[in-house]
């Protein structure tokens, strides 16, 4: 993980960009994960996490039936949380992350590991679904982390 974020960092102050983060199954993990590097600050301009349906609708205006229509992990809400972050940090590059880490909370139809990624860069948008192996919730966060990482390095190629 620390070696992608370094990769992550350098790459986005080489290139003079600026990202953001909404996360919620990985907790803040994914920005602490950039924060950690020394330089980051040049280029991160906020993260929340927004870990409940409640903070999503306050923090980044998703209306309430969104989430009984979509479910709080769904492409559907991946991708209104990135729009949404993006409308309010005017970053260059906005993630958002929501899944299910586990032990509990996942079901046949959304299990435990499914997570999806959301990157939107100036009008391209990107939403990637993964299921993750269920070896425990911390596997689950730290292989979220990664992917994302990864796809903010595929995305500045």
């Amino acid at each position: 993980m620390k070696l992608l974020s370094k990769k992550v960092t350098r790459k986005l102050i080489e290139k003079k960009l600026t990202i953001s983060i909404a996360e919620s199954c990985t907790g803040g993990l994914l920005s602490s994960s950039i924060t950690s590097i020394s330089g980051s600050s040049k280029i991160f301009n906020l993260g929340f996490v927004v870990y409940s349906n409640k903070s999503k609708n306050s923090i980044l205006k998703v209306p309430k039936n969104f989430v009984k229509k979509y479910g709080a992990v769904s492409d559907q809400m991946c991708s209104i949380m990135v729009k949404n972050l993006n409308k309010i940090a005017k970053t260059n590059i906005s993630i958002s992350v929501t899944g299910i880490a586990g032990p509990s909370g996942g079901t046949k139809k959304k299990p435990v590991g499914l997570v999806y990624i959301g990157i939107k860069k100036g009008k391209k948008i990107l939403i990637k679904k993964y299921l993750f192996k269920n070896k425990g919730r911390s596997f689950i966060q730290r292989a979220a982390v990664n992917k994302s990482l990864a796809l903010i390095l595929k995305i500045l190629k």
